[in-house]
């Protein structure tokens, strides 16, 4: 690499946000979903919660910033299984639920997230959850019944609490997780997306701050350098 290319990587680097710099451009948004079932396509999505994160630029440690929650109107024509219904607790005709569509509450966490993402200089949202690829896939099934043309989230790629608590952890249920990590956790209140949400939300930042006193980030810039050599 000439000296110029590095120049102009330094000085592009220096243009980007601390919290661009940590995930390379992407910003992560913690997000629960309650559902009637497992199908995204044919079965309600009932709650959808989701947190936004803020970092400390100068201790480089994340914690929960913000979160928003709905409860879902079930879409017409949906699938509604009684036994998830039984597992979640939810009652989807109770009118004290003060249900909303999947289209309003989707149009509401969407200009959420890309106000704090521009703030945050990021350029494209990163969906964090426990068992990510159930509730992403909820998220974009929603999405493409409601016709909305742009999400902020990628549309595949995800950061999986289970399999990061199960790395750093020796865990993958939620409630062991953050038990291990001694965060307070409710049995009786989860199964709740604002609370599995919320919760979720300090496992993911307890694991990347954890990374982060281990030595693990900034990168070693000489240690760096020598892998790619290698590579």
């Amino acid at each position: 690499m000439t000296e110029e290319v590095k120049q102009s990587q330094n000085a592009n680097e220096k243009e980007k946000t601390a919290y661009a710099m940590r995930f390379r451009g992407y910003y992560p948004v913690v997000v629960d979903v309650e559902t009637a079932g497992f199908n995204a396509n044919t079965d309600a999505l009932l709650e959808i919660a989701a947190s936004t994160l803020q970092l400390d630029e100068e201790s480089g440690l994340f914690s929960l910033d913000e979160t928003i929650h709905f409860n879902i109107e079930p879409f017409e024509g949906a699938n509604l299984e009684p036994a998830a219904l039984e597992f979640t607790g939810i009652d989807p005709t109770n009118p004290l639920r003060g249900a909303i569509s999947e289209e309003v509450a989707l149009k509401a966490i969407f200009k959420l997230i890309r106000k704090k993402m521009k703030a945050a200089g990021c350029q494209r949202a990163i969906m964090v959850a426990h068992n990510a690829a159930f509730d992403l896939g909820f998220v974009n099934a929603a999405t493409e019944r409601c016709s909305i043309k742009r999400s902020p989230f990628h549309p595949f790629v995800s950061f999986d609490t289970t399999t990061l608590s199960g790395l750093a952890l020796g865990q993958t249920v939620l409630a062991k997780a953050c038990k291990t990590a001694k965060i307070d956790f409710d049995n009786k209140e989860a199964h709740s997306a604002l609370y599995d949400t919320e919760k979720t939300a300090e496992l993911f930042c307890y694991i990347v701050n954890k990374w982060q006193a281990l030595g693990g980030w900034p990168l070693n810039s000489d240690h760096a350098e020598v892998e790619n050599s290698e590579g």
